[in-house]
């Protein structure tokens, strides 16, 4: 792999490893550092991957770092994990933020080819843009989720920026976004002219409150993603002790950790992103980030494969006729989740073809058994007849 665009973690953090209990997690990840080198990925499931990039956020933090977060994350005690993970350390600026863009492409591209999933700590949110580039090259249409109180379109005709990134995402070639989901929006932050866009393109957005009312209902919307982003302006400003987002609504630190933990345990989730992350944390905020990053890793540990053929051959399969329509459902006998069949024009582009299945809840089983069609199974028939 040519990672020639990571920086080593910092000696002040090797320093610390070396007093850390022997059972915490940074005295049994592996780590790049400048005495050693790159690590050795063999078995590595996932890899943490710095980017000091924010020159396109609305608050610009010249010294940005992740030291902070990498000492409260080392401190932590694993899970009963059976999985390896490597701290691959930073990438630095790049003379202009495109060049920060093309680096953090070219790695996640690497590492996903080889089965291990990025965990990217950035600073502007429009580093997703470049997360979700790294894809061109797999031949697949994916969804991306997005963690956010704001949709983040943007206008596509103006320069990328950390609250526009989405908009270039739609617009520039090469097309491979099959859906977006915005997780936590608040409707004061995003304008009405964005909602109803949303709402055109079939795009699903779930608001903060119908998020934290049911938690679990985002279960499925994760198990569909490919990447997320994780936007920490979507968290309310005490959970964080402060810093920059101030807004006294979002997500407490019980919901976020469950979310993250619905992006690891997810099979099709094979890179997630935390941005807008500012150096000036307090503790609190650091440790929160710390135990976000925890959580995913713990959902990472715990998955069953269930995108497999011949995992899919052990499904329990259920008809329900709904109006003209014959709906299909099917039931894992392992985990107990439900996904439900989306049909197919001919004519329809064969990189759609992952996504036969449609992830869903019983909830959405036992509505259509009710004669009710569940809005997500409309949105992707729509999409796949355009």
């Amino acid at each position: 792999m040519d990672l020639d665009f990571l920086s080593p973690v910092s000696e002040d953090l090797l320093d610390e490893i070396t007093i850390l209990d022997k059972q915490a997690i940074g005295a049994n990840i592996r780590i790049h550092s400048s005495g050693s080198g790159v690590p050795d990925l063999e078995d590595v499931q996932v890899a943490i991957v710095g980017v000091k990039e924010n020159r396109r956020s609305a608050q610009v933090d010249e010294f940005l770092h992740f030291d902070n977060i990498r000492s409260s994350f080392y401190s932590l005690f694993p899970g009963n994990w059976h999985i390896k993970i490597a701290d691959l350390g930073d990438i630095e600026k790049g003379a202009d933020v495109e060049d920060t863009y093309f680096a953090l492409q070219s790695i996640v591209s690497q590492l996903v080819k080889k089965d291990i999933i990025p965990l990217i700590l950035g600073g502007g949110q429009d580093l997703i843009y470049g997360q979700y580039r790294a894809y061109d090259t797999l031949d697949q249409m994916v969804n991306l989720v997005n963690i956010d109180s704001k949709f983040d379109l943007g206008d596509a005709d103006n320069p990328i920026s950390n609250r526009s990134y989405v908009g270039k995402i739609v617009v520039n070639k090469p097309y491979n976004l099959f859906n977006y989901s915005s997780v936590g929006y608040q409707t004061y932050f995003n304008s009405q002219n964005e909602i109803e866009l949303m709402e055109r393109l079939f795009f699903d957005a779930y608001r903060l409150g119908e998020v934290t009312s049911n938690i679990y209902d985002i279960e499925p919307i994760m198990r569909d993603a490919n990447l997320v982003g994780l936007d920490l302006g979507a968290l309310d400003g005490s959970s964080l002790g402060g810093g920059y987002h101030v807004s006294p609504n979002g997500f407490n630190g019980k919901e976020i950790c469950a979310l993250a933990r619905y992006a690891g345990i997810s099979d099709k989730v094979s890179s997630f992103g935390l941005y807008e992350y500012f150096s000036g944390y307090q503790p609190l905020g650091n440790m929160l980030v710390a135990q976000i990053l925890w959580y995913f890793i713990e959902g990472v540990n715990y998955r069953t494969n269930e995108n497999t053929i011949s995992a899919k051959k052990e499904f329990i399969k259920y008809q329900v006729p709904v109006d003209d329509e014959v709906l299909v459902f099917f039931k894992s006998p392992v985990s107990g989740r439900w996904w439900i069949e989306i049909p197919f024009s001919g004519s329809v582009n064969t990189k759609l073809k992952r996504h036969t299945l449609l992830p869903c809840n019983e909830g959405d089983y036992l509505e259509a058994c009710n004669q009710i069609i569940p809005e997500r199974w409309y949105k992707a028939k729509r999409k796949n007849e355009i």
